[in-house]
C-alpha cells in the first residue's frame, strides 16, 4: 500500500472526550501514537493523554514520511531524535515508545539515541518512502508526489532493520512492517522484537491480529515450545 494521507485524525480534544470513555467501557488497553509539527505539539499532546487511565503507553511518531513537516525531520537523524525524545519524556509519566523511520543509514544509532534519551521502547518500522506515476498523464499517482510504501514489501527490510535494533538497545524492540500471518509475526520476535504490530493487513482482514495470535499459539504447541522467551531472540546464525 502506498498511501499520502497524512495524520489527520480527530484530535487529543476529541480523542480523550469522545473515544478514550468508550475504549476503557471496553476494557481496551491501548497505545496512543502522537505527532506534532513542533516539539511543543508533541509536548503538549502528551502532557494531555497522561491522565487517561487505560493508556498503557505514548508511541512518538518521530519519523512519518508522508507529511510535509515535522516528523521525518525529527526522526532522520540521532541528534534530532534525541532531543525529542528528552522533551516528551520530560512531558509524561506513561511509558514511552519512540517509533523510528526506515530511512536512515544506521537504525542502530537512530535506536540507541531514543534509549538514552529515556525511552521505555523502540517500534519500527515506519512507512518507506515511494512513489507511483501515470505512464499516460505524466503526473504522479499521489497529490505529494512519493508517500509512504507499507504492506508485504517492506517485510524483508523491517525484519533486518529489527535485527539490528535488537543489537544495539537493551530496551525491548517492537516489530512493524508487512506482518500477514503468524508466520510473519514469529520471524520477527525470532529476530528479538519483543512484540509486534498489524497495520496494513487489518484494511485486507479484519481478524488478522486474532488470526495471528491464534497461528502463533498452535505454532509453539505443535513445535512443543511453552514460553515465548523459549524461542524469542532465538535465532541461529550461520
Amino acid at each position: 500500500m502506498l498511501n499520502a494521507i497524512g495524520l489527520q485524525n480527530i484530535g487529543v480534544e476529541r480523542f480523550v472526550n469522545d473515544v478514550a470513555p468508550r475504549l476503557e467501557d471496553a476494557g481496551a488497553v491501548y497505545v496512543a501514537n502522537i505527532y506534532g509539527r513542533t516539539i511543543e505539539e508533541y509536548e503538549a499532546v502528551a502532557r494531555r493523554l497522561s491522565d487517561l487511565p487505560a493508556l498503557a503507553a505514548i508511541e512518538v511518531n518521530a519519523s512519518c514520511p508522508n507529511v510535509k513537516e515535522g516528523g521525518i525531520a525529527f526522526g532522520s537523524n540521532p541528534e534530532g531524535l534525541s532531543g525529542l525524545t528528552r522533551r516528551v519524556r520530560a512531558a509524561t509519566e506513561k511509558p514511552l515508545w519512540v517509533k523510528l523511520s526506515p530511512n536512515v543509514s544506521d537504525i542502530g544509532a537512530i535506536a540507541r539515541a531514543a534509549e538514552e534519551a529515556g525511552a521505555d521502547a523502540v517500534t519500527l518500522i515506519n512507512t518507506i518512502v515511494g512513489m507511483a506515476v501515470d505512464p499516460r498523464t505524466r503526473r504522479p499517482m499521489l497529490s505529494n508526489v512519493t508517500g509512504g510504501l507499507s504492506g508485504p514489501a517492506v517485510k524483508p527490510v523491517a525484519l533486518r532493520m529489527v535485527w539490528e535494533a535488537c543489537k544495539a538497545v537493551k530496551i525491548p524492540v517492537v516489530g512493524i512492517g508487512g506482518i500477514q500471518s503468524a508466520g510473519d509475526a514469529l520471524e520477527f520476535l525470532l529476530v528479538g522484537a519483543a512484540a509486534v504490530q498489524v497495520g496494513t493487513a487489518n484494511f485486507r482482514n479484519p481478524n488478522a491480529c486474532v488470526e495471528i495470535v491464534d497461528g502463533i499459539r498452535d505454532f509453539f504447541v505443535r513445535e512443543k515450545i511453552f514460553r515465548l522467551d523459549d524461542y524469542r531472540g532465538k535465532l541461529i546464525l550461520p
